[in-house]
């Protein structure tokens, strides 16, 4: 084989390796691109899912507190109630004991 065709194989070789270099280079970064943008979707997809735990687990919290607090003012309702009925029951006592104090203090004085 003559020395110039050689010369054109080895020179059509080097520019085929060339290519295939800056195809590989080309793929590689488009790969490393989509690999970016896949992450990217994959962590907006993750916040989202928080958020929507996190909205959810609120809500539930909420759903507690209110439940907690309905049970207490019920609790407190019925204390009530019953130390007013305490008291009703107890009025004739009350007015017996101070007119008696009255009269005590009545006829301390004569």
């Amino acid at each position: 084989m003559p020395r110039p065709e050689v010369l054109d194989r080895v020179k059509d070789a080097e520019q085929e390796a060339d290519e295939i270099v800056a195809e590989a280079e080309e793929d590689a970064e488009e790969t490393i691109a989509d690999a970016r943008e896949e992450a990217d979707e994959i962590r907006e997809q993750a916040r989202r899912d928080a958020d929507a735990e996190a909205e959810e687990r609120l809500g539930e919290a909420r759903e507690e507190i209110e439940a907690e607090r309905e049970r207490i003012l019920e609790e407190g309702a019925e204390e009530r109630e019953a130390l007013e009925t305490r008291a009703r029951d107890r009025t004739d006592e009350v007015i017996d004991y101070v007119v008696t104090q009255f009269e005590e203090a009545v006829h301390a004085q004569t």
